[in-house]
């Protein structure tokens, strides 16, 4: 029999009760929580009852970092492959533990507070958005959805449960868009109208045909429960736990990896929200000599992708933001010393351009850096005003800042990537998708030929959520659902 979570917040109208009846045999004299319980004893009221869903890769880590904060108790783990989240297992051994996250939602969810989710990115809104329906806040990790239309359904979810929300971008919790925050507000670059994002990603099979191979599924895997609301196909080699995300079906590509680390920072500077419209160039994956491989199943190998955002209240005019991946990046700026670091180490980075002058970073903010090099000894540079409070521990403090925003309550604490504001970033991502999507329409008419025009800038209608001069893209928007897993508002 598995052994009781500890910890297990009480019922309020039964707390309060404890607690007065307690003051009365006391005479009102009021003891301290640590001589009640003895050293190291934490109130029942001071911890977050936490089920977690997805328990290996990136899962762990943030299983780990929740426990950390020491005030999560890990109580429920769910995974449909025990070999993956094994390590997870082993290290909260009094967890209970289930495949099927909605047995364990039926069965559990009085006995919780919040849920972890950690899954490939096709089950992250199914999963958030029932636990949202059930009053659990919610932490779960980039990209928020899959689809646009999960985007703003789980963004409205949030207001509507009045649940506590994070999306896992970490680096939102960095000091360095906090300090280019402060530094744009200054003025110290001018106007921003022009931003370039970059990443080395993707570092797994992308512009490739679906194996024709069908493969045995692993013992430990329930490939029924993983596919979740994706639809029905062969379990195939090379798949899990971490090339799903060159294939649509289960992932967002290099974008939805690496897109809510890089392109946060614009978002927090200028407070940018939807796209206003997109255009998209991807790279070509030759099949045999002189021949165009399409594959529409999965991501292309490299794109180019131009968004354009509207005027803010923090800009002049509309702002464009050029995604780069598969390697591709922009020209060193001139005021960039021949040698000087580009970015970060990882091949990942993001560069402001303003009226006055530049700004850059690499993965999460870190290294934010004005141009030339030179400016960062200027008075004014080290006279800009901090405006913006800085989240302990930074990246790791990401996942603490949740912990306790959730045991404060709803609209009791600000968080650094709630779903009002990890849900319009998420859609730019996600919009930027649909243009590279574009690509893979491509048919082949009588004669041979493409009917799909090639790079199209697709206009954006956001009150109806439709691109209004390419319909064939729509049908990304909202996937269908396979039976058992729908989402259903």
């Amino acid at each position: 029999m598995t052994e009781k979570p500890e910890n297990l917040p009480q019922d309020p109208t039964r707390r309060d009760f404890i607690k007065k009846g307690a003051l009365a045999a006391a005479g009102f004299m009021i003891v301290p929580r640590f001589v009640l319980g003895g050293k190291g004893y934490r109130a029942p009221s001071d911890m977050l009852t936490v089920a977690s869903v997805g328990c290996g890769g990136k899962g762990q880590s943030d299983i780990a970092m929740f426990a950390r904060s020491g005030k999560a108790n890990i109580a429920y783990l769910c995974d449909v492959d025990d070999k993956q989240a094994a390590t997870t297992f082993k290290n909260f051994p009094k967890a209970k533990r289930y495949k099927d996250w909605r047995e364990m939602f039926d069965k559990e969810s009085k006995n919780f507070d919040a849920v972890s989710v950690s899954t490939p990115d096709h089950t992250h809104a199914v999963v958030a958005y029932n636990a949202m329906a059930r009053g659990k806040h919610v932490y779960v990790q980039k990209p928020m959805t899959h689809d646009l239309w999960e985007a703003r359904t789980l963004t409205a979810a949030a207001k509507k449960f009045k649940v506590v929300t994070q999306m896992g971008n970490q680096g939102a919790s960095n000091d360095g868009t906090r300090l280019m925050s402060e530094w744009y507000d200054a003025g110290l670059i001018g106007d921003v109208h022009t931003i370039y994002c970059w990443t080395n990603r993707p570092v797994w099979p992308q512009g490739v045909a679906w194996p024709k191979t069908k493969a045995e599924v692993p013992a430990t895997l329930d490939w029924n429960l993983w596919l979740g609301n994706a639809p029905y196909k062969d379990f195939v080699d090379n798949l899990v736990p971490f090339n799903w995300r060159g294939w649509w079906d289960y992932g967002t590509g290099a974008l939805g990896d690496m897109g809510c680390h890089l392109v946060e920072a614009p978002f927090r500077v200028l407070d940018l929200e939807y796209v206003k419209d997109v255009q998209a160039s991807v790279g070509s994956v030759y099949v045999g000599e002189f021949t165009k491989g399409v594959f529409p199943e999965s991501c292309p190998p490299s794109s180019h992708i131009t968004m354009t955002f509207p005027k803010t209240a923090k800009t002049k005019g509309d702002v464009t933001l050029h995604w780069m991946d598969g390697g591709i990046q922009p020209e060193r700026p001139e005021e960039l010393g021949p040698n000087e670091p580009y970015g970060g180490e990882e091949g990942n980075g993001c560069l402001f351009i303003g009226t006055k002058g530049k700004m850059y970073s690499s993965t999460y903010s870190d290294a934010a850096h004005l141009l030339p090099s030179s400016r960062m000894q200027e008075e004014a540079v080290k006279d800009a005003k901090q405006r913006w409070a800085r989240v302990p521990g930074g990246a790791n403090g990401h996942y603490a800042q949740w912990v306790e925003g959730c045991i404060a309550g709803y609209g009791k604490t600000e968080l650094s990537s709630p779903f009002d504001k990890a849900g319009p970033l998420t859609e730019a991502l996600l919009m930027a998708n649909l243009a590279v999507r574009g690509h893979d329409l491509a048919v082949k008419g009588a004669n041979g030929r493409n009917t799909y025009p090639g790079q199209v800038k697709l206009l954006w209608d956001n009150s109806n959520m439709k691109v209004t001069n390419f319909d064939e893209v729509n049908q990304y928007v909202k996937r269908n659902y396979r039976e058992g897993f729908a989402l259903t508002v």
